[in-house]
């Protein structure tokens, strides 16, 4: 199955409407058929998926399942056995400023003599040796994206004197201020309390949709995300399905993908996947190595 969202060509275009008769514009990720061993473990086992611009993806699956080694891929940290990845037309390469990146664990130390404005604008020059000159086009770009994921109100404090939420709007801005066409999130709902992670969740779909990223967000739990995905990737033992929550989110798909029978069970809102006795409800396998939870 593919991840398929409204598209947004990569030149700028607007989005063409399903009747045109037009093919559609190329996605700005394609994951294709990609696989990776790591000390004779299958970590990634012939994964594949397309996203397309101003999508909102989820990444889905426990600790071990092969997130955050699916994300390195992408990012062009870890090479694949087998396979490719494919973001906006070209290969990836390390640094690409078209593509963002939250990590999933940074340490911010509460006395670290860094505003939240000042990472924000390491995003822009921050790989670069030597101070930057902080000139008038640079405090724009830095205030224009605090001001985009409603950071501005706390941008001269301290980094490591904010909440978890607010933290992570600085970081979402960090990934941003490079305008790039592919925003990755590795677990960035982990720690946050139900407000800020619903905050979170709805700042990112407002980027999505105003700014036409496609947004790639890894999570254990997809509850918080159900009110705005487009699409789900699903991840088990290394293996993936792919495609509209409806689809992928099913008793008889996710069976398949577990390799035993698992219940899907929609309770007041939410959403469970529970198996049998002799399985656990979202059996782990071996550990993902890039995984700091696992």
């Amino acid at each position: 199955m593919t991840v398929t969202t409204d598209p947004l060509a990569a030149t700028g275009g607007p989005p063409l409407a399903d009747d045109t008769g037009v093919a559609a514009p190329d996605p700005v990720l394609r994951v294709e058929d990609v696989s990776v061993s790591l000390g004779g473990h299958r970590v990634l086992d012939q994964v594949s998926f397309s996203l397309e611009g101003g999508g909102f993806c989820g990444l889905i699956g426990s600790n071990g399942a092969g997130k955050t080694t699916l994300l390195r891929v992408i990012l062009g940290l870890v090479k694949p056995s087998s396979g490719r990845v494919v973001v906006v037309g070209g290969t990836r390469s390390r640094q690409d400023p078209q593509v963002g990146y939250v990590p999933q664990k940074i340490v911010l130390e509460a006395d670290m003599p860094l505003r939240a404005r000042d990472l924000v604008g390491l995003g822009l020059d921050g790989h670069r040796f030597g101070i930057s000159k902080p000139g008038a086009k640079r405090r724009i770009a830095v205030e224009e994206m605090l001001d985009a994921v409603g950071a501005a109100r706390f941008a001269d404090a301290r980094i490591g004197h904010l909440s978890g939420g607010e933290q992570q709007r600085v970081m979402i801005a960090q990934a941003l201020i490079c305008r790039p066409k592919l925003l990755l999130l590795d677990e960035p709902l982990a720690n946050l309390d139900i407000r800020s992670a619903a905050e979170v969740v709805e700042l990112l779909a407002r980027i999505a949709a105003e700014h036409h990223i496609a947004i790639l967000l890894s999570a254990h739990d997809m509850n918080p995300l159900l009110p705005v995905l487009d699409r789900i990737v699903y991840l088990a033992d290394g293996r993936a399905v792919a495609g509209t929550t409806e689809e992928v989110v099913r008793t008889d798909t996710l069976s398949q993908l577990y390799g035993h029978h698992v219940e899907v069970i929609h309770v007041q809102g939410r959403v469970l996947v529970v198996s049998g006795a002799e399985h656990q409800a979202h059996h782990p396998g071996d550990p993902d190595p890039f995984d700091p939870e696992a």
